[in-house]
């Protein structure tokens, strides 16, 4: 009785899902000049981790098909090394610590680096343009109002609240339920990977008719770090390859799991006749970990660093008949540019004050942005950083960094080290530029506090640490 009783309450909030969409969106033989978007984020994804991008023991159909039918950005950046504050970036356009997020926001606050704090954001300025919005998957930006999904521009929110998962098939953190249905607790069966799918297949279908557009931010916990695939994905890649690490196998599942995720999604936009007019843009919030299994190439480090393996992520961007088969973009670009570049896709203007940049010149004519500005990157966390924080900015080929707060900053020529290995006279003009762009971009964007409670930030770090 107890399983019936589960089913009917999954099946319950299906229809439920499908009803709500539904009453946004009035069936009335929809014929929307706007294009439709869907926005697909994994979590911790390697750089080297889709087949598209060089792996040999993993397929990733699905995915491929997105690269090879629309724009790759060949130097795509997360806004973070942490999935937080790169996913307040998307939501807002702006750069994390902007909007008060420095790094993972807990519901330990003695663990949480951030407090979300924003007027607008990418669905609240979409569904202001007469688009229904939904979040399936992932929210990383609170546990409580007014930072939830629905009070942030969400019409449907099904998803996972929080940090890293401990059980996809519990959808437990610490002993507690996180699932929820808009702002109700859930209690249902199944990997959360295919929760999110079926969902987000369940809603595009329900969008069929619907006179609105929609946007649906399709967002994984996995790959993530918590090693915990569907069997049958796992023995499919043990079958087909030998000699893997247990981590290795596992990782390789959970993102053969998503891309087959992402087919289904795909397939249904099409059986639907909706695919021609979405906007399908795929990306992680962050680099991989290579203490689970992840490949970030040659690229140096992972997921917490802030070298290139923890923040280059494989980036595309789909518009079937509109975006030219195979094109590739070499432009600098981080999350933050996602939100201008959509708004002016779907015309849909934004008057807002964004950190980030319109690509659409890049997209349509492989024009490169004009000038050549400066990108920064902060992480924040406890642990062995005990509070503080640690910064990057690049400008051109030149990047200055540090990957712990106690270090000094090194600066890398990225065209002649990509692996970052070479560090260059702290004497040099870039490095001297660079490292005065980060005091000043620390005295710009740490005014706002990174804790509801706080009203001060970290000190500047000293010139003569470096």
């Amino acid at each position: 009785m107890k399983q019936q009783i589960k089913q009917l309450f999954f099946w319950g909030t299906t229809i439920a899902l499908l009803f709500t969409t539904l009453q946004a969106s009035p069936a009335t033989g929809r014929n929307t000049k706007k294009p439709n978007v869907l926005i697909i984020m994994a979590d911790n994804l390697g750089y080297g981790d889709l087949s598209i991008t060089g792996a040999k023991d993993i397929r990733t159909p699905n995915i491929d098909d997105l690269f090879m039918n629309g724009l790759i950005f060949n130097e795509f950046y997360a806004n973070s090394t942490a999935s937080s504050p790169t996913q307040a970036s998307l939501l807002t356009g702006r750069y994390p610590a902007s909007v008060g997020v420095h790094g993972m926001i807990r519901d330990n606050q003695e663990n949480s680096w951030g407090y979300f704090q924003t007027e607008s954001t990418l669905p609240m300025h979409f569904r202001k343009a007469g688009y229904t919005t939904a979040l399936i998957g992932k929210w990383d930006l609170g546990f409580e109002s007014p930072n939830l999904p629905n009070e942030r521009g969400f019409d449907l929110f099904m998803g996972y609240m929080g940090d890293e998962i401990d059980d996809y098939f519990t959808h437990h953190s610490k002993g507690k339920n996180y699932l929820r249905f808009n702002k109700k607790e859930i209690v249902t069966k199944g990997h959360a990977t295919d929760l999110f799918t079926n969902w987000s297949v369940n809603f595009v279908e329900s969008q069929q008719n619907a006179d609105n557009p929609f946007l649906l931010y399709l967002s994984f916990n996995a790959p993530g770090t918590l090693l915990q695939p569907v069997e049958d994905y796992l023995n499919q890649v043990r079958k087909r390859q030998h000699g893997l690490s247990s981590e290795r196998a596992n990782y390789i599942a959970l993102i053969e799991q998503i891309d087959d995720g992402i087919g289904k999604v795909i397939t249904k936009l099409n059986e639907t006749n909706q695919l021609k007019n979405t906007i399908i843009v795929f990306s992680a919030h962050t680099g991989g970990s290579t203490a689970h299994g992840a490949s970030n190439r040659t690229l140096r480090g992972g997921h917490q660093d802030l070298y290139e393996g923890g923040i280059r992520v494989p980036t595309c961007l789909f518009w079937k008949s509109q975006i030219k088969k195979g094109s590739l973009s070499h432009q600098v670009a981080l999350t933050m540019d996602l939100f201008p570049s959509l708004s002016q896709l779907c015309e849909t203007p934004s008057d807002q004050n964004f950190d980030g940049k319109d690509l659409t010149s890049c997209i349509f004519n492989d024009e490169p942005l004009p000038g050549n500005r400066t990108l920064f990157w902060l992480y924040r966390k406890g642990d062995d950083f005990n509070g503080k924080a640690i910064y990057a900015a690049r400008r051109g080929a030149y990047k200055l960094m540090q990957n712990h707060p106690s270090e000094k900053f090194r600066l890398y020529n990225l065209t002649t080290d990509p692996h970052e290995m070479i560090p260059l006279s702290e004497s040099s003009k870039y490095y001297q530029d660079l490292h005065r762009e980060i005091h000043q971009y620390i005295q710009e964007n740490e005014k706002i506090p990174w804790s509801e409670n706080s009203n001060s930030s970290q000190l500047i770090p000293s010139t003569s640490v470096r």
